[in-house]
């Protein structure tokens, strides 16, 4: 899908170029092109070299786990109505597993709110095959690759945008409402939805638990609503900052928002 109104010209460029997620997200015609683009992307060279340390060093624990060491797609079905957009995959989380917020403490935290809001079909989420689905809801982040110390560069961040702009277009007008874990993923979101479209205030909301905005329907763009959440990571979970009460509640105030019921678009 054409996400920018144009679409790049010349050759392909080689996944270790700074201009590959932009040329092959432009061209993507459907999500599952989009994920594999962005699973063989190496773009960033810092990501890279860091991804695949953590790969070839392990921690003792996942000792004989074979490490995706890639890029990590979004996750979720097609056709979701809601979007939940965190920061970028764990080190040792999504980095070893492939799956977007599986295998790590954080992600214990919000497949369990998940499903218990009906959007999970399993509160629990450890590998690619275990069989975990999501109703009506996509995961995805503003950085595909894990960073050192969760903290990439505005520059890996930018260079990173094209697949999530992509990805919010090929949604479509189903999408309803997205959920961002954090101030990053709040920073990063709002400049992708102004440039697919929506018209947002001035100045820019600050991000914060519980902050909701709605952006009005703007030609083939449907009315959105966004909504702020704490990051489930554990320094909020431990602290309080943020308690499972708190992401149940805001996860299913934002289900109704989307339109799901029961676990699944309300008919």
């Amino acid at each position: 899908m054409d996400t920018s109104g144009t679409r790049p010209a010349g050759p392909p460029p080689d996944s270790a170029d700074s201009a590959f997620p932009a040329f092959h997200a432009a061209r993507s015609g459907g999500l599952a092109e989009l994920d594999a683009h962005v699973a063989d992307c190496r773009a960033c060279p810092r990501l890279v070299a860091w991804r695949e340390e953590v790969a070839a060093t392990r921690r003792a624990a996942f000792r004989d786990w074979e490490y995706w060491a890639r890029p990590v797609p979004g996750f979720g079905p097609p056709d979701a109505a809601l979007a939940v957009v965190g920061l970028a995959p764990a080190a040792h989380g999504g980095n070893r597993t492939g799956r977007m917020f599986t295998g790590d403490a954080s992600g214990d935290f919000l497949f369990a709110a998940l499903h218990a809001v009906g959007l999970a079909s399993r509160p629990t989420a450890t590998h690619r095959g275990d069989g975990l689905e999501l109703h009506g809801v996509r995961i995805t982040a503003p950085v595909h690759c894990a960073p050192p110390q969760n903290k990439p560069t505005p520059a890996e961040r930018d260079r990173c945008r094209p697949w999530l702009s992509a990805e919010l277009a090929l949604l479509g007008p189903g999408l309803r409402a997205v959920v961002v874990l954090g101030a990053f993923g709040w920073q990063a979101l709002l400049p992708v939805l102004g440039d697919a479209g929506w018209r947002l205030p001035r100045p820019r909301p600050a991000f914060g638990h519980g902050t909701r905005l709605t952006l009005p329907a703007t030609g083939a763009r449907p009315e959105l609503q966004v909504l702020g959440c704490y990051h489930p990571s554990q320094r909020n979970t431990f602290t309080g900052r943020l308690t499972f009460t708190m992401l149940v509640d805001l996860l299913s105030d934002a289900a109704g928002l989307a339109g799901l019921t029961g676990g699944g678009p309300a008919a």
